[in-house]
């Protein structure tokens, strides 16, 4: 290759970097994720929408194999994977997700408590009516362009001549590169009055809109709580509308109360429903109240039904207020008008949706009719000449007769071009030199059939051309005056609406904060149980007492027990130093052999590196002295009242060295705790007095207590009186801890052999 031909450009990586992901990033935002503000659809739904159309699969037709829909679509039209093309259709055909379903499914389509679709293979569809009618009715009237597909061997429609402001309608959800769409749905009909109130009125304010939408209708129903907010959100685009469920009180049996609910916040389709029915267990268990008795998820196809059974007594108005509280029950739907528009992401407000899309429809009908009156003034023209020519038959048929192909007599009828044509006389020749028709007519009269000369045939011919011209007037108004084309969009408008109009489901109020009054606990004596593999609960005394005797021969199951209040606190002291606090009232109340709950899910325990060395009731902790010895043998003294704090989280309850770790924690008894004794894991021991620890704070590391060998730490630690004669077990032999000189702290300590 000769240099001297090469082009090369010097260029910043950076630079070519950032352009590549600028184009990446405006690629999945045009061509995935943002909906077109004209028609409110996604590329994949818009190419489904239109491969269904083009199947033939009308709303009064069989339904056919999603299989076959998504095949065709993914080889025609989008080459991204069948995954994406069946969950698009599938959503159009979810009644709980779409304010209008656009496509009408057959077989197992998913439900609202988060049941997948079957696969594509088991279920069929077709389009619904209103898609055929608003969606897909005039792309054969050139109202729309067209573009080549992805490897241009067919063409698909750049946008689909949707007649009603879809976006609003439906809705979309999106996440694309740097930015998502999220817009509620709202009812048909109130849209499309909005949508004429703007046509009458261009300059008509949000809040003019909104006495027509007066907010957002989800299919789920449920109550919007911030009626004053949304006139700010329609204004912006953006916002959060607050949502709840609509709960309803029956009688139940034996007197009980019931809670219904009957209508869910959108935002909880899918797994929502489960985890709200999790959640409210989880206030049975934690005993944030005491009024639930059952709660059964009854829904079916007619519709969702939650029936939570109250105690007979229950206060059910703070109740409710406790599942708004405290479970998504009440939530909130962000909104972010963002859409495509002119060919670049926007943040819509509602005007500006409306002007875009009275913008897409008077283009839609100028296409339409523009095209409409091109035909009708073709088809007039030829019923002009067929008119004419059947007063001029029989020279017509001379002419024809006469001649010797096909140009001949059409040369004949447009210019009067008698040449190389034989006539019966030359006065036939002369009136053959007079034609004039067109080359439109002359190929029509030339295509007639003989039976268009019969008088009846001659008669409906004229009458249809009456209507023709009715039609291009029609069609000229329409386009000459703007008042008449804005009167024939709002019919059309109007027609949509009265077909497919329905009732608003969800209801637009400001509703007052829902506040919960939590009833005052009854202060009791419990007891604190929690096994050696950490799962905790509480049993009340009486249990404890007809037990005891088990509860104390069993370590591995009540490896801790003591007696604490139902309303106090539980302090978790760990080997690296943390103090964890966990309320009594978190743990259940079970019975004797009930397992209980990790207590690391209250605790925020890490498993991997703690271990726990003590635990205890928070308030007999604040009210002692704590000893603290680490496996390096420093040791401290540090007042309870350092721990009462007030919060959940684990908070350090000393200081380590980087490699040492807490060996004990506990609390000092001067009367019995007079003289310590340390054993190392190396056989060395040394005792001395409590006297020489010092009381220091928390955050201290503590003073040493014993010189430690290389690689040796503390395996041991025993408490005596002056006088004690105790007598431990080591290596398997007896031996009196007053063997054990008493010394001074901070010493080498005696090595022991046996």
């Amino acid at each position: 290759m000769n240099t001297d031909s090469r082009n090369i450009i010097d260029s910043e990586y950076s630079d070519i970097m950032q352009q590549s992901y600028i184009d990446y990033a405006m690629s999945v935002i045009i061509s995935r994720a943002i909906p077109d503000i004209r028609d409110g659809l996604k590329p994949v739904q818009r190419r489904t929408l239109y491969d269904m159309g083009e199947l033939g699969l009308r709303s009064d037709r069989p339904y056919r194999k999603c299989a076959r829909i998504v095949g065709d679509t993914m080889g025609k039209y989008h080459p991204h994977g069948d995954s994406s093309i069946y969950d698009s259709l599938v959503v159009m055909a979810q009644d709980f997700k779409k304010g209008r379903i656009l496509v009408d499914g057959h077989g197992n389509f998913g439900s609202i408590e988060g049941d997948g679709a079957a696969a594509m293979r088991y279920t069929e569809a077709r389009l619904e009516s209103i898609t055929e009618e608003a969606f897909l009715k005039d792309l054969d009237k050139d109202t729309v362009d067209f573009v080549p597909n992805f490897d241009e061997t067919e063409k698909e429609p750049e946008v689909l001549p949707v007649k009603i402001p879809n976006f609003l309608v439906n809705g979309s959800e999106g996440i694309a590169v740097g930015m998502a769409t999220s817009s509620p749905t709202h009812n048909l009909k109130e849209v499309i009055e909005a949508e004429k109130a703007y046509i009458n009125d261009p300059d008509i304010s949000t809040e003019g809109l909104m006495h027509f939408l007066p907010g957002p209708d989800f299919p789920t129903g449920g109550i919007v709580t911030n009626a004053s907010e949304l006139p700010a959100i329609y204004e912006s685009g953006q916002g959060k509308i607050k949502l709840r469920g609509r709960i309803t009180e029956e009688k139940g049996k034996n007197g009980h109360k019931n809670l219904v609910i009957t209508e869910i916040p959108y935002t909880m389709i899918g797994a929502g429903i489960g985890k709200f029915m999790s959640d409210v267990i989880d206030l049975v268990e934690s005993r944030k109240t005491t009024d639930i008795v059952d709660i059964s998820n009854q829904s079916s196809k007619e519709g969702i039904r939650i029936v939570i059974e109250c105690k007979r007594d229950a206060d059910t108005e703070n109740l409710k207020n406790l599942l708004y509280n405290k479970t998504k029950l009440e939530d909130t739907f962000g909104v972010n008008m963002l859409a495509v528009h002119d060919g670049r992401p926007e943040t819509m407000s509602l005007k500006s949706i409306f002007s875009a899309h009275t913008a897409f429809l008077y283009d839609l009908n100028t296409r339409k009719y523009t095209n409409l009156l091109a035909k009708e003034q073709e088809r007039s023209e030829i019923q002009e000449g067929l008119i004419k020519a059947t007063d001029l038959i029989d020279l017509i048929i001379e002419t024809i007769r006469g001649s010797r192909d096909r140009a001949t007599v059409i040369r004949c009828l447009t210019t009067g071009d008698t040449k190389d044509i034989r006539f019966k006389s030359k006065v036939s020749e002369k009136e053959a030199s007079s034609f004039n028709f067109t080359e439109r007519q002359a190929a029509a009269i030339l295509d007639m059939r003989l039976s268009k000369l019969i008088g009846l045939e001659l008669e409906a011919l004229i009458k249809e051309h009456n209507e023709t011209l009715k039609a291009i007037s029609k069609y000229r108004n329409l386009l000459d005056k703007p008042s008449a084309m804005k009167k024939e969009i709002c019919r059309e408008l109007d027609e949509i609406a009265g077909k497919y109009q329905d009732e608003r489901r969800t209801e637009i109020t400001d509703a007052a904060a829902a506040v919960f009054t939590e009833k005052p606990v009854e202060e009791m004596d419990v007891y604190f149980v929690m096994d050696r593999f950490g799962y905790a609960r509480v049993i009340d005394t009486a249990t404890f007492d007809r037990n005891k005797e088990a509860i104390e021969s069993d370590d591995a199951t009540f490896k801790y027990v003591f007696l604490t209040k139902n309303t106090g606190r539980i302090g978790i002291f760990t080997n690296t130093g943390m103090l964890h606090i966990i309320r009594t009232l978190d743990l259940p109340m079970t019975k004797l052999r009930d397992k209980g709950i990790p207590i690391d899910n209250l605790s925020r325990f890490d498993s991997s590196s703690e271990i726990f060395i003590y635990i205890d009731d928070l308030d007999s902790i604040v009210k002692s002295r704590l000893l603290f010895v680490s496996r390096k043998a420093m040791m401290k003294l540090v007042d309870g009242s350092e721990f009462d704090v007030s919060t959940k989280r684990a908070v350090q309850a000393t200081s380590l060295g980087s490699d040492d770790e807490l060996f004990i924690v506990k609390p000092y008894d001067e009367e019995t705790d007079r003289q310590i004794l340390l054993q190392t894991e190396g056989g060395f021991f040394i005792r001395f007095a409590m006297t020489e620890i010092p009381e220091k704070k928390k955050g201290a590391v503590g003073v040493r207590g014993m010189k430690l060998a290389p690689g040796d730490r503390l395996e041991g630690l025993y408490f005596m009186n002056f006088a004690d004669e105790r007598v431990i077990q080591y290596k398997g032999k007896e031996m009196p801890l007053t063997h054990v000189k008493l010394s001074k702290r901070d010493g080498k300590g005696t090595k022991v052999r046996v």
